[in-house]
């Protein structure tokens, strides 16, 4: 398919999205940094507490250690350290195929073995996720850039890439994750999985309108997962952080977080939550945690960075928050209306105030971390600030 196709497609997708008002609410009081910082505790301990034994190291499990070292970085809790390096030290900072894995979620936990190598730099904590990226920049199958054809593989690969050549003051890594994002982006079932008219990304080919076989909703509209966009929108703020704000491509990086977040703030529900198809309110309609989580977490960086107008995006942000404390987290902590694993909005259904995962966990403790650094104890700060360089191969806070 033409790129000019896909944007014709695109046009009619957009006025099928049925944008709503709903951002333009002000979204209640903002909350103080105090109140989002004992909500985190509260879903952080309660995990913790039911996961005595820390788990594997696949993607899901590396998102929640990701949020968690996200809420060490805010509180200095030493227990939540600790959680986490008993978590890498039980697979000896190792990845899920090893150093000659290609793919993506095998590499999801070599983000939090570089949160930990930032606390305490030692070189055994990156040495597989560092073999493994290096074999992909300059050993193995050179020139291959079509590894990542889903969406979800954005947020868990480019983030240890923009690191790893940050860290090792080394081009190729930022090269050779700019052209995997390309082929993602612009190439992957031949016009890429994301549309430049409504600034969404589809999952994987399989949900690009005018593909052969373009899986629809019940109703036949677009899927736009929201869990999908929301990967996709984390995978930027990561990368952001990461990067030196001059680096090469980091401006396309940044326009294309804002077009992301500025598609999701016209479909906001009233409620704070966005439906798990972005494109249909009415394939399954209640509320989903891990999408709005990933969203609200992009949504609060691009405010604080000064990526998009405050006035507008400040309310998205406080929205879902509110929305999330009020409506998924229990009195001790329990994390619920979380989808569980799939690919669309109809997996893992049904989602209910029960159903929980650590990936949500983690993406909700990103989402409040990031909220957090726009506040001061009793209100939220006058103006957006971008947070310092952390140590070596650490995240910016």
């Amino acid at each position: 398919m033409k790129r000019r196709q896909l944007l014709v497609g695109g046009a009619a997708l957009a006025a099928a999205l049925s944008f709503t008002s709903a951002a333009s609410a002000t979204g209640g009081r903002p909350p103080r940094r105090d109140e989002i910082v004992s909500v985190l505790r509260r879903v952080a301990d309660h995990w913790i507490a039911a996961h005595t034994a820390p788990g594997d190291n696949g993607w899901a499990r590396a998102t929640f250690f990701s949020g968690l070292m996200a809420l060490h970085r805010l509180t200095g809790e030493p227990r939540y350290l600790a959680y986490a390096r008993g978590w890498a030290e039980s697979h000896a900072y190792g990845l899920i195929g090893g150093v000659s894995t290609r793919h993506a979620d095998n590499q999801c936990a070599g983000q939090t073995y570089l949160d930990l190598y930032a606390v305490e730099p030692e070189p055994a904590k990156i040495s597989a996720i560092e073999e493994c990226l290096h074999r992909m920049v300059s050993v193995d199958r050179p020139g291959k850039d079509d590894d990542w054809w889903w969406a979800d593989a954005l947020h868990m690969a480019m983030p240890a890439f923009a690191r790893l050549g940050t860290l090792r003051g080394d081009d190729a890594y930022g090269e050779k994750l700019y052209r995997l994002y390309r082929h993602t982006k612009s190439a992957e079932g031949g016009p890429g999985l994301y549309d430049p008219g409504i600034g969404l990304w589809f999952r994987d080919k399989r949900f690009v309108p005018g593909l052969p076989g373009s899986v629809v909703s019940p109703s036949g509209k677009p899927v736009i997962w929201s869990r999908g966009d929301g990967w996709v929108a984390a995978a930027h703020v990561k990368t952001l952080k990461a990067l030196p704000p001059g680096a090469p491509h980091v401006a396309e990086y940044g326009q294309t977080l804002v077009r992301l977040l500025d598609a999701a703030r016209r479909v906001q529900r009233v409620d704070g939550f966005w439906n798990v198809n972005l494109a249909d309110p009415a394939h399954f309609p209640g509320p989903e945690t891990s999408g709005t989580a990933f969203l609200a977490y992009g949504a609060a960086h691009a405010v604080r960075t000064g990526l998009v107008a405050r006035a507008a995006f400040l309310p998205v942000a406080v929205r879902a928050w509110q929305g999330l404390v009020s409506t998924a987290v229990h009195p001790d902590g329990f994390l619920g209306y979380v989808q569980g694993v799939g690919d669309r909005p109809d997996s893992s259904q049904p989602v209910t105030y029960d159903t929980t995962a650590d990936f949500g966990v983690g993406g909700f403790l990103l989402a409040g971390t990031e909220l957090a650094a726009l506040c001061w104890p009793g209100r939220v700060r006058a103006d957006p600030v971008a947070g310092p360089h952390g140590p070596a191969g650490g995240e910016r806070s």
